[in-house]
């Protein structure tokens, strides 16, 4: 995964299933929010940042369907590139989400959350990508977790 230069970098909201509606960028990835993070400082650099590409406009962000425009900003980085915030948190997408509707980042080591429309972390797993490896489901496949 490369940075993502799309013009303002437009942010919008996207349902994923088991998160509900979250937001994500103008490719339709997940965007996510480091809560190490500092404010609207980034504390996400080298192989953080490999791993967690930052959300950079090239100019004023752009609210796409479902988010809101009084939300979005820009921080910049140590490289002097403007990284989008959404309610005052730098925005980054994960490498591991190949394609839109993916959300494997999703409660990371504790500190990497999706955020919904009102960029409040939502906690919980998506449903639809390969997060949970099949073998560990029952043999009755009904019960999540067992008795």
């Amino acid at each position: 995964a490369n940075v993502s230069e799309s013009g303002g970098g437009t942010i919008g909201v996207a349902e994923i299933e088991g998160l509900g509606p979250v937001l994500v960028d103008s490719e339709g990835m997940t965007v996510y929010e480091f809560t190490v993070d500092k404010g609207s400082t980034s504390e996400c650099y080298d192989g953080c940042e490999a791993a967690w590409p930052p959300v950079v406009a090239k100019g004023r962000p752009t609210a796409g369907e479902g988010a809101m425009t009084s939300a979005l900003g820009t921080t910049k980085r140590k490289d002097g590139t403007m990284q989008v915030t959404y309610e005052g948190h730098p925005l980054y997408t994960f490498a591991e989400d190949s394609a839109p509707g993916e959300a494997n980042g999703s409660e990371a080591e504790g500190t990497w959350f999706v955020l919904n429309e009102s960029g409040a972390a939502v906690k919980g797993q998506a449903t639809g990508g390969e997060a949970e490896p099949a073998e560990e489901q029952g043999e009755s496949g009904g019960g999540y977790q067992g008795y």
